[in-house]
């Protein structure tokens, strides 16, 4: 068969690929750890699911809604973002989307021109480099200097092209590194006085430890007549990632845009996840609170054991989100007979039964993620599995 040039360019997601080998062996009845995929493992909170029960028993999900989602759910999304960072924004300035991905992949089409070069640090979130490649960009990544692998202006003034597009993912997945107020500011004056669009990745916004303080950037920006864009959602702050229920803010004449090309792709979000979501953001509950506190002592207690871990190292202690990335050194590699972490990542699912994503797959060869959206005795036992493996 003949394909589209396209799919055979797009390489497959790293860590949906190392989540279906784990699972793969589960079947099997192997005793696979899977720390790979990127989602708590907490279920949705029951006040949600009631929410959408009862949408469902009103006959309100059986048509379609509006492309850009429900007008009463943007609405919420525009109250919400007002509550988080006191901007005033309207509905017109927010679209719904099918999971944050697609808001991604849509913005990609809506900004990025054959050749346009979109510029993120490294590591970064895998699918952006496809991302950018569907739309026939080119997607160079910048490793910053700074041992915490956060990017700065001058960085970003080095960098030897014109930067149509920057991205920029805080808290960070892989990392969990956390911009600062300062740290963001500054990037930002950097791509209003180079023209810069800038998307800033704000999915784990809600999940942030250890007294650290996120900053959107709609603290410091407003979405009229600018080219912030920011991209949310429910996965990871709700224990939603199944629901699929992500979102853009930004100028209209961008949210205009996206919402075109949306018509042609899904025609709407699925309307019983919006109401789902749209229970979310209007009831007051303690679930995230209770799920954030949670993230924090399983952060604290994992940072700790994997010091203990041979062969892997890690300095900096995330600020957010729920991933480790450990450098590995490289005597590692040679004891254990390969000559990468994507090999060395599969040789650790086969022989310890624990399944980590290689750097490799977020620009980033060298490193391993970790997430610890896993409850705490789970971790250790993964962490004594490493130890065993990198001791042998």
């Amino acid at each position: 068969m003949t394909l589209a040039q396209r799919t055979t360019e797009i390489a497959p997601s790293p860590t949906l690929a190392m989540a279906k080998k784990a699972k793969e062996m589960q079947a099997a009845g192997i005793d696979v750890i899977n720390l790979g995929v990127g989602e708590p493992d907490f279920t949705t909170p029951n006040y949600i699911v009631d929410g959408a029960k009862s949408a469902m028993d009103a006959g309100q999900t059986s048509f379609y809604t509006p492309t850009a989602g429900l007008p009463a759910l943007r609405q919420a999304i525009a109250a919400d973002t007002f509550k988080r960072t006191g901007q005033e924004i309207t509905a017109e300035q927010v679209v719904v989307t099918a999971g944050a991905k697609l808001a991604l992949y849509a913005l990609m089409q809506v900004l990025v021109d054959p050749n346009d070069i979109v510029v993120t640090p490294a590591p970064y979130w895998v699918s952006y480099s496809e991302q950018v490649k569907l739309a026939g960009g080119r997607l160079a990544a910048i490793v910053p200097a700074a041992p915490d692998l956060k990017i700065t202006p001058a960085e970003l003034s080095a960098f030897d092209g014109k930067i149509k597009v920057f991205i920029l993912n805080s808290p960070n997945n892989p990392t969990g590194a956390v911009y600062s107020r300062a740290e963001l500011s500054a990037l930002l004056d950097w791509a209003d006085a180079n023209d810069v669009y800038v998307i800033l990745d704000e999915i784990y916004g809600q999940l942030v430890y250890n007294d650290a303080e996120f900053t959107s950037g709609l603290a410091l920006r407003q979405l009229s007549d600018s080219k912030l864009i920011i991209i949310d959602g429910v996965s990871k702050a709700y224990a939603m990632t199944g629901w699929r229920i992500g979102w853009a803010l930004a100028d209209a004449t961008i949210i205009n845009a996206m919402s075109n090309l949306l018509d042609h792709m899904t025609s709407n979000p699925s309307a019983v996840a919006q109401y789902a979501a749209l229970t979310a953001l209007t009831t007051d509950s303690d679930a995230l609170g209770e799920m954030r506190v949670a993230f924090e002592e399983r952060l604290n207690a994992t940072f700790a054991g994997l010091q203990k871990v041979p062969h892997l190292t890690l300095t900096h202690k995330p600020q957010g989100a729920f991933y480790l990335f450990p450098k590995v050194d490289d005597a590692a590699l040679a004891a254990h007979g390969v000559t990468s972490t994507d090999e060395l990542a599969l040789k650790i699912l086969t022989e310890a039964h624990v399944a980590l994503p290689a750097g490799e797959g977020f620009g980033m060869p060298g490193y391993l993620r970790l997430g610890y959206a896993k409850d705490q005795a789970t971790l250790d036992e993964a962490l004594r599995r490493l130890t065993v493996f990198f001791e042998d």
